[in-house]
């Protein structure tokens, strides 16, 4: 029988950070052992939204270093990078002809960034969920290991893949997110999720002890007298959240209790969380460094990859322009 189709992918911001650890690498790895997997680089992504072309390039090498690190094995799946698969542009142009607009403005992922870069608002931020759609139905992925935020742009992806086989008969799956603990881990802000675009608001995988604990320091907290139920939102709720990921059940329970109690030491819990989160990303990072010493294998890596990727996706580009009617062949 063959396996299960898996598709995911991270935007190239430069290195990955906690939010997209367990958002997505974490379910990558639950999947890579039993699936057929492609994890890609997104950077077509990354143009939607304010970047710096110098860096680009370097920001795509260090979130393929951030994989190898986590543990993403080439011998059990394809790591892409997006843009050298030529595939996903002509798929999502080809699909965005048979999907309304009006849809893709009414999504609240559009409408946050149009807020938070209202100088910035492109063509490509509103296109961003149809060419995620492609990224995924280029492979007729079943499964997507991301976080719950990108559901909407998953079930746009279902709506076109069902409209498109409704429209040229059938073609796609209808992808599925595949959950993993701890998958949306909040903002050292107080407020809403962690992400590159919001400073201060992440830890990264590279990050030391030291810097780990200056980041934490600054989330903001309570007196720590109020005692009572634990808040549902904000900077205490988010420490909490992140403890309840990173620490043992019993520490969770401890500061939980303590916070009851009205006796809670936020540096105490600080200093607790920073040094598990540490403890977490020590061997990633000691990992890396063997990577980093060696380009030429990660280089290899890749060609092999993209190799894979093309002789995977070419098929279901053909199939798609024949269906629609283009000229395959002369």
């Amino acid at each position: 029988m063959m396996k299960k189709r898996v598709y995911s992918g991270v935007r190239a911001t430069g290195r990955l950070h906690l939010g997209n650890y367990y958002g997505a690498i974490k379910g990558m790895l639950e999947l890579q052992d039993d699936y057929d997997c492609v994890f890609s680089v997104v950077d077509l992504h990354a143009l939607t939204t304010p970047y710096d072309p110098k860096y680009l390039a370097k920001n795509v090498k260090e979130v393929i270093l951030d994989f190898l690190a986590a543990g993403l094995n080439p011998q059990k799946c394809a790591l892409e990078i997006q843009s050298q698969i030529y595939f996903h542009a002509e798929l999502a142009y080809l699909l965005s002809t048979i999907y309304p607009v009006s849809r893709l403005e009414d999504l609240p992922t559009y409408k946050d960034k149009k807020a938070q870069y209202p100088k910035y608002v492109n063509m490509g931020l509103l296109y961003y969920p149809v060419l995620m759609a492609a990224d995924i139905l280029l492979y007729k992925a079943q499964l997507v290991p991301v976080g719950i935020d990108q559901e909407p742009h998953l079930e746009v992806a279902r709506e076109i893949a069902r409209k498109f086989n409704n429209m040229f008969g059938n073609t796609f799956p209808e992808p599925l997110r595949h959950k993993t603990e701890g998958e949306y881990i909040p903002s050292l802000l107080g407020e809403g999720k962690m992400s590159k675009t919001v400073s201060g608001s992440y830890i990264t995988l590279a990050d030391d002890l030291k810097t780990i604990q200056e980041h934490l320091a600054k989330t903001p907290t309570d007196s720590g007298r109020l005692g009572g139920q634990l808040p549902k939102t904000g900077g205490v709720a988010n420490l909490f959240t992140m403890l309840k990921v990173f620490s043992k059940a019993s520490t969770y329970e401890e500061f939980k209790n303590d916070y009851a109690n009205g006796t809670i030491s936020y540096q105490g819990l600080k200093n607790t969380l920073a040094k598990d989160i540490y403890n977490e990303l020590k061997p990633i990072q000691e990992k890396r460094k063997k990577f980093e010493q060696n380009p030429k294998l990660v280089e290899e890596i890749i060609d092999d990859s993209r190799i894979k990727c093309e002789k995977m996706s070419y098929p279901t580009i053909v199939e798609v322009k024949r269906k629609m009617g283009l000229v395959t062949s002369l």
